[in-house]
This record gives structure tokens, sequence and C-alpha cells, in this order.
């Protein structure tokens, strides 16, 4: 069966679907009534905080746990009562489980062999040369890098041709420039198979890099279900705009809605946004912008059209391609700013400016919102 092959049988539905899942461990709720539905071909992620439930969900799909309640279903088929090598999944994680005695070849062809499939040579080299390492088939795991390793482990499950490959932080014990490397890959690899990929992680880098629709966990539940610029410039929630990126998060009052804009309060400064950017109908409520949205400019400048607020630099941080400013307003919110290092001077701390940025990239939450994202922030 060759790749295309194995892309056009993800075509006919391997789509995965969860209903209604609960794991409870005695009085703990692991995984509080989730459901999902994943597209058939698509690279799906589990991301949240260490003890969300992502990986107790991933280990109910592949047999490993057993439901409380709830039912799993593959391609149609309800599997949440199959044993897991019943169940047409693959999982990778984290330290890989390569056979150390073995060579790659044998690796590879290890499920192959067991299930007695024919032509084993020809189909444990098609995967190798997916890779870029049919030239390694002799090595032992112990004489590869842990990049080649990691792709290894991938198309040992693949080989299999499950019809959900399941990903358990498999990139988890890369260095940074290697995981950055190897997230391109497996986006690459997937791609070319055609087969559905669950991958559970914490890293929301990671998630926004390879999959093409994130469930963002949290508790135990799904918090926000959505492709990763829809979650990052909408979130819906304090925790998925403190868990997918940083936020500036004020405390506004609105004081009056003029057709489908909102006119706030802060501090004495007059902003405005979108209504349907809003969270919440309250009168007091928090107000969001990203920090690579904030433009940095010398106070009293005019900026017609964009909200605008005077503060004074406290601190700067030079990170290469651009610098972190935080600025402190009158009243003593402190924003963050993310300025792309175009100058050819830098601003300094005690400087007064003027942040500004445009009503449509605000988005409002529910009042109390900011300690909801800073415990997101820590949790991450």
């Amino acid at each position: 069966m060759t790749v295309a092959d194995t892309a056009g049988a993800a075509e006919l539905g391997t789509g995965l679907e969860i209903r209604s899942l609960v794991k409870n461990y005695g009085d703990f709720t692991a995984v509080d009534s989730i459901d999902l539905t994943v597209p058939e071909g698509s690279f799906f992620a589990l991301l949240g905080p260490s003890g969300c439930g992502k990986t107790t969900t991933l280990k109910m799909v592949a047999g490993l746990e057993n439901p409380s309640s709830g039912a799993i279903y593959i391609g149609g088929n309800d599997i949440s009562a199959l044993r897991p090598y019943q169940r047409p999944t693959n999982t990778v994680f984290q330290n890989y489980a390569l056979f150390p005695h073995m060579t790659i070849f044998e690796n590879v062809a290890f499920g192959l062999r067991r299930r007695k499939v024919d032509d084993v040579r020809g189909k444990v080299m098609e995967m190798l040369e997916l890779v870029e390492l049919s030239h390694l088939a002799q090595r032992k795991p112990t004489q590869l890098s842990g990049g080649q390793q990691q792709r290894i482990a991938v198309v040992r499950a693949l080989v299999n041709r499950p019809k959900v490959l399941l990903l358990d932080e498999p990139l988890g014990a890369l260095d940074l420039k290697l995981r950055r490397q190897m997230q391109l890959e497996l986006k690459r690899i997937q791609t070319e198979v055609g087969i559905t990929f669950i991958h559970v992680t914490h890293d929301q880098e990671e998630a926004m890099t390879m999959a093409d629709t994130i469930a963002v966990m949290n508790k135990g539940r799904v918090e926000q279900l959505g492709a990763p610029v829809d979650l990052y410039e909408n979130p819906q929630s304090a925790f998925v705009a403190g868990f997918l990126g940083q936020s500036n998060l004020m405390a506004v009052k609105v004081v009056s809605r003029d057709g489908d804009v909102l006119a706030l309060d802060f501090e004495g400064v007059r902003l405005t946004m979108p209504a349907a950017r809003a969270r919440s109908a309250a009168v007091d409520i928090e107000v969001g912008v990203r920090p690579e949205k904030i433009q940095i400019s010398e106070p009293g400048e005019p900026r017609p059209g964009l909200n605008a607020v005077d503060g004074i630099i406290i601190d700067t941080s030079f990170v290469g391609v651009s610098t972190q400013y935080l600025v402190r307003t009158k009243g003593d919110e402190e924003l963050t700013v993310f300025s792309q290092n175009t100058a050819t001077t830098l601003r300094q701390v005690g400087d007064r400016v003027t942040l500004s940025w445009h009503p449509e990239h605000t988005f409002g939450l529910e009042a109390g919102a900011y300690e909801e994202a800073t415990a997101a922030e820590v949790a991450s």
C-alpha cells in the first residue's frame, strides 16, 4: 500500500467522535463530559496545562484507560469497549519506545511481522523513504539522533495503517531548535499520509504550528474549540486568552452603545470596540488586546480612529527581532507591548509614551478575567 493509497483510505472516513466522555478517579473527575468531533484526515491538537485531562482523554481513545461513561467512535464504529490491540489506532509516546537491540528496519517491521503482512520489506522501505531515513535502515536506535528516533517512532506506528495516530507529547524530549524543526516535519508527514493525527501537548506554539483544529482543555473540559487563528484572535474566556499567548486585560465600564460599537471608559479615557467581540453584556467588563497589536509612539501624537492610552515605560527587554516594553498607565495598570525592532534606537525606562491600537483588535470578557488569565499563564 503506497502513501497515496493510505491517503485515499483516510478519505473514506477515519474521523474520531467523542460523546459525553467522563473519567472519574474516585471523587476526582479528570475528564468531565467532553464532546469532540475530529474531521477525518486532519491534524487535531488537545492543548492545555498539566492536569487538564488531555492525556487521560488520549489514553481512553487508545484503550489504555476505560471511560467512566460516554462513547468513542472511529469511522462511525463504537470502539469504547475494545482492547487497545483491537482498535484502529497507534500511539507515539514521548520516549519513542524503540527496541534498542533491533535495527531501524526491524523496529518498523515489528508490527507487520506480527500481523503476517505481505511485502514487509516494501512497506518498511516506503515508510523510511517518507522520512528520508532509508539509508539508516541497518543502524540501531542508539546510533540515531533524537529527531531521527522521533521520526522512526512515527513511521513505525504509521506502517500499520491506523485510522487514527495518537501522539502523546512526542516532541517533549527534544531541544528547542530541533523541536521546531520536527513540528514542521510532523505536519508534512501528516499531510502526505492523510491519516487523522491527534496530538496532545501543553505547548501553545507547537499546537498552533501544526494543528488544523485545537481543543483547549481546562479542568477536564473543553474551554474552546477552533482553528488556531480563531482561538488566538477571538478568545472566548480569560483562560484561553491567557494560555494562548499573552494578553493585556483592562477593567473598563461600558458607557454606551452606538449600533455595533461599544464605548468604554478606561481610567477616564474613551475607548471603543465592536459589540460582537464582547463576551459579556454587563456594564463592568474587562477588555483585552494582544501585545503585538499595540503601537508605541511619542505622547500627544494624533491617533485618529485608534484607541489610545498614555503611560510611562517601566521595563524593557530586548529579544532580537522585537523589544518587549512594560508600560504603566496613570491608574497603575501595566500593559505589555511587543515592538518590532525597525528603528536604530530603542525607547528607555522612564520615557513617556502613547499606546494605540485598532478598536477591532479589542475583545471583551467578564469582569474578574485578569485573575483567571494570570492563573492560566502560570499553568502554562
